[in-house]
């Protein structure tokens, strides 16, 4: 990501000047957006957002809306205190609270999985936020072109737009993905893998230049096209077809980005820089370790995920760029700001490596909960030798249980799904709740004495881990 930036800074109107052109910038982005979006509404799983609706539109409504409406009370009230640094109007301390709501699926869904922790207690609440920020920005990116209007009809075109939003979440949770699927289908039925190619462009262009032509974005038809894509049996194909472009469209989004910044005045205003990285990423992180405590995490899972969702994303950049579109950002301001997401989303790899750290020296019960997680472990591990740890307790791991359990072979499994080890426990199944990435858990489970460790799930870089881990400290252990 850093690399796409800097060779936008570079080739940008503001370094060399290679796209000096104002248009042709505009339309690169636009395009670098729509892709985006599609790619982003492609990894949306509406299934999922209904089966965590709990965390989904409780912590991740609750951290949109406290996030959006302090934001722009606060914006207005620096704007009134510091009229010459924030020269700020509601409409566009809306849009930018907007911005700020934002987390980075990409970055911090893909450190979750290489980590193992999509299904621990913080991982599925992050999640739950996430799904919501996702669907959270279609009326977010309906809003912003209407905050664009002259005062006289803004509040008729505020109206129009909560309607319009109303409709498409509706054509989104509802009927539009059976539209999708027969359309699909009479396309996959040609046999041609060019036809089906073309039809992706025609629906994700074609829906991109309809919402436009509503008076909405080209981006929010572009997220549309692939959340009613995701929820068809071509999603598969789609990703398949559309994965060799998938890391050139994030890329040309980016550039883009880095088009629009203008380093010159970053470096005049580094301290604002500075305070646009800290307070944004300290508030999302109180705010949201508050909301998780609230809603029943214990403080060691509450301050994780705030860890997690403190930072800028990648919709925030979008929504930024649309309020820039429609004059809603002072161009002073809009350096500083783009600036401050992109050194919080830089940062954020590190602070997601350090949480655990940083968890366990600012939660001191948490260093008891672990120490209760292996004692538990170990417990059930004691009076075991030659046994086989079963790393995930899914389909796999259970029929694998069943197959040794007939030959009369000891296991024990580790699997980070709470529901899941609550139901097999009680079936009388030898399972316990641990992360089988982490060294304690491994050799709480024995690994000294084990003869076999069994990696159950399809997780290729966790599997790695857990093998590296398991070798390097039990080299006899197959």
């Amino acid at each position: 990501m850093l690399g796409y930036l800097a060779v936008g800074v570079v080739i940008g109107p503001n370094a060399l000047g290679m796209a000096e052109d104002s248009d042709t910038v505009r339309h690169l982005a636009e395009f670098g957006v729509v892709f985006l979006m599609f790619v982003i509404g492609l990894e949306f799983n509406l299934s999922k957002l209904r089966a965590m609706r709990g965390h989904v539109f409780g912590l991740g409504m609750s951290q949109v809306m406290f996030t959006i409406v302090p934001a722009t009370m606060g914006s207005l009230a620096l704007s009134w205190l510091l009229p010459q640094v924030w020269p700020m109007s509601w409409q566009t301390g809306l849009a930018l609270s907007g911005a700020l709501a934002m987390s980075s699926t990409a970055i911090v869904v893909k450190l979750m999985s290489d980590r193992l922790e999509l299904e621990s207690e913080h991982g599925k609440r992050v999640m739950g936020v996430l799904l919501f920020q996702d669907l959270a920005v279609v009326p977010l990116l309906v809003m912003i072109p209407a905050l664009g209007s002259p005062p006289e009809v803004l509040l008729r075109e505020l109206g129009l737009a909560a309607v319009k939003a109303a409709g498409l979440i509706v054509l989104l949770l509802a009927g539009g993905q059976r539209l999708m699927r027969w359309w699909l289908t009479l396309v996959a039925r040609r046999k041609s893998d060019e036809l089906f190619v073309l039809n992706l462009l025609l629906v994700t262009l074609g829906l991109a230049w309809l919402t436009e032509l509503a008076g909405l974005s080209l981006a929010l038809g572009a997220f549309i096209a692939g959340i009613l894509i995701s929820e068809t049996e071509y999603k598969h194909q789609v990703e398949a077809d559309i994965r060799p472009f998938h890391d050139v469209l994030l890329g040309l989004f980016f550039i883009t980005v880095g088009m629009m910044l203008d380093w010159r005045p970053i470096l005049e205003h580094w301290g604002l820089v500075l305070v646009l990285v800290t307070l944004p990423v300290l508030f999302k992180l109180l705010l949201v370790t508050v909301l998780a405590k609230l809603y029943g995490a214990t403080m060691g899972v509450a301050l994780r995920t705030g860890l997690y969702l403190a930072q800028a994303g990648e919709f925030g950049f979008v929504l930024l760029s649309l309020a820039r579109e429609h004059q809603l950002v002072p161009s002073l301001l809009l350096n500083a700001i783009l600036a401050s997401m992109v050194i919080s989303m830089l940062a954020t790899p590190f602070i997601i490596q350090w949480s655990n750290r940083i968890v366990m020296k600012l939660v001191a019960s948490e260093w008891m909960v672990q120490s209760l997680q292996m004692t538990n472990i170990a417990r059930k591990s004691i009076n075991t030798s030659k046994h086989v740890i079963i790393c995930g307790y899914g389909r796999c791991g259970q029929n694998l249980a069943r197959m040794l359990e007939q030959e009369s072979i000891q296991y024990i499994a580790l699997d980070l799904d709470p529901d899941r080890v609550r139901q097999a426990a009680a079936a009388g199944d030898s399972v316990v709740f641990g992360d089988a990435s982490r060294l304690q858990a491994l050799v709480a489970a024995g690994l000294g004495r084990a003869s076999a460790v069994v990696i159950t799930y399809l997780d290729v870089p966790g599997a790695v881990k857990v093998l590296a881990t398991a070798r390097a400290h039990s080299p006899p252990c197959p």
